[in-house]
């Protein structure tokens, strides 16, 4: 059975019956000023039975959860933060790569980096984990520019694949997306050449990841480590070939996703700027309460006002690139 409790505040509780907290003093919080905070009520803690673990080669998994409250309210660019194990208090965050909110789980995709995730790698199916979430400010589609570029890079795969899932062709869609992947080890799903027509995209670039070929959603992949049918190169590279074969016209219909390691987000803010197109990206980044309170995620942001600091577990981790990667003066 799991257990749920909305939660809000300034640490991650450990229990699943935790009760909530907040991130500022009673003394100078009302209870109409708490409940205005736009992530009031909207972070869950559930004890999440473990209902598949797949393993792929660099060590690389894909942790399926059966947590409902979060599958009911996760978005494209949320996150949870898992408790990896129990002798282990400090939680990991890791993106929602999918979530069926009728069938009540979530998918994150993760590499064994530490402690943590190793200790991750060893669950199995039957087992539970605390997670917390959804966590965070997903990305925002525009119904005037259906043309969506994602690219992800490496564990910033995730959450290109769960925006791609949200606007899968489909009866009446007017959504056209394309998912470019960038990975130096090999890509957590067995490439296929793909029966998708991309016009622009070089010819030579046929690999693609069959979940999104089954979707109708094309795709493409790029690396520096000569695997057969991707892209030779940075993913970046090749998005901007794709974009510079678009005519007029449909670049006025585009708009950049994309999430992956800064120097590829960097590059990404880079183009959009090339060729004037609206980019939002999801960062990376480490975190110890991952709620708002302890705001050691914080980074620095170009605001209408100048440079301020904004958290990145609740105030993004979603930001305009160009918020976060201005032009050079």
């Amino acid at each position: 059975m799991s257990l749920a409790s909305p939660v809000d505040g300034a640490a991650a509780p450990t229990a699943a019956t935790a009760t909530p907290a907040t991130t500022t003093s009673a003394a100078t919080t009302t209870p109409a000023a708490a409940a205005t905070r736009p992530h009031r009520g909207t972070i869950m803690l559930e004890d999440a039975p473990v209902l598949s673990h797949t393993h792929y080669e660099g060590e690389q998994h894909v942790l399926r959860l059966h947590a409902p409250r979060c599958a009911a309210r996760a978005t494209p660019g949320s996150f949870v933060h898992l408790r990896c194990a129990v002798e282990l208090p400090m939680r990991r965050p890791l993106s929602i790569m999918r979530a069926d909110a009728a069938a009540g789980w979530i998918e994150v995709l993760y590499k064994v980096v530490g402690t943590g995730t190793r200790a991750l790698a060893r669950v199995v199916p039957g087992q539970q984990l605390s997670v917390l979430g959804p966590i965070g400010q997903g990305f925002v589609v525009h119904r005037e520019r259906p043309r969506v570029l994602a690219i992800g890079g490496g564990v910033g795969i995730p959450p290109m694949i769960f925006l791609a899932e949200q606007l899968r062709p489909g009866a009446g869609s007017a959504w056209k997306p394309l998912v470019l992947m960038g990975s130096e080890i090999p890509f957590p799903f067995r490439t296929r050449p793909s029966t998708i027509m991309i016009p622009g995209m070089p010819d030579a670039v046929i690999a693609a990841m069959p979940l999104l070929e089954a979707w109708g959603v094309p795709s493409r992949l790029a690396t520096l480590s000569g695997f057969a049918g991707c892209f030779d190169g940075f993913v970046t590279e090749l998005a901007r070939a794709w974009l510079r074969a678009l005519p007029p016209a449909a670049l006025a219909e585009t708009e950049i996703f994309a999430c992956g390691p800064t120097p590829m987000l960097a590059a990404t803010a880079g183009l959009a700027r090339d060729f004037q197109l609206p980019c939002q990206v999801a960062l990376e980044e480490f975190m110890l309460c991952a709620v708002g309170g302890c705001a050691g995620c914080a980074v620095a942001v170009q605001t209408p006002a100048g440079r301020a600091m904004r958290r990145v577990c609740v105030d993004g981790p979603v930001f305009e690139a160009s918020a976060l990667f201005p032009a050079a003066s």
